[in-house]
């Protein structure tokens, strides 16, 4: 079935440039949460369980799905090598960035501070201004957990968050797994026929 995806003209996305625009789509089912959150403040709280696991279900399978797919696609379309190769490294890094933002949205909507538990010693001027930017602390926690860095500084303290971690530590192995793959097979098929 992959090799009939990567037939030009079997192909769901017709132009190679295509997918850089379709793949941020992927962020956009956290938009109503955005407005459940604020309307509905009560309401969301009572299910923020759910909706978190529900969350990191859809991500999951988007990236396994949707993300890896066109990664496939896309790295097996016939071109100059190096273009070929340029592009799948810039599809890649575009992967990684929009898994790292929505891991971070997702910390953020939940509060990382109900979410985490700070594991150092920190001055009350540097915990208040890093309370004060918590979408940047989201970042950070879900960029050192993606790249399974785990400097131990936030440990996770419910379920929910020990779920995103297991889930996003997996996606980043994984990602990095299949990423030296795919560059091991084009070093290896230089000549794409």
């Amino acid at each position: 079935m992959l090799s009939r995806l990567a037939e030009r003209k079997n192909r769901w996305i017709k132009s190679d440039n295509i997918a850089f625009l379709i793949l941020p789509l992927v962020l956009l089912p956290l938009l109503p949460q955005i407005y459940l959150q604020y309307a509905y403040f009560g309401w969301f709280m009572e299910h923020r369980d759910a909706i978190m696991f529900a969350d990191i279900l859809y991500i999951v399978l988007a990236r396994f799905l949707l993300l890896d797919v066109a990664i496939y696609i896309f790295s097996h379309i016939k071109r100059h090598f190096h273009i070929a190769l340029l592009h799948v490294v810039m599809l890649y890094l575009e992967v990684t960035v929009i898994t790292i933002l929505f891991y971070a949205t997702i910390y953020w909507f939940f509060d990382p501070f109900h979410l985490f538990h700070l594991n150092s010693q920190l001055s009350t001027e540097n915990l208040a201004e890093i309370q004060s930017h918590d979408f940047i602390l989201s970042m950070y926690i879900s960029a050192v957990t993606f790249t399974t860095l785990g400097s131990g500084d936030w440990i996770p303290q419910t379920l929910p968050a020990m779920v995103a971690v297991i889930s996003e530590v997996i996606l980043g192995v994984v990602q990095g797994g299949v990423f030296v793959a795919i560059l091991l097979y084009a070093h290896q098929n230089k000549e794409i026929k």
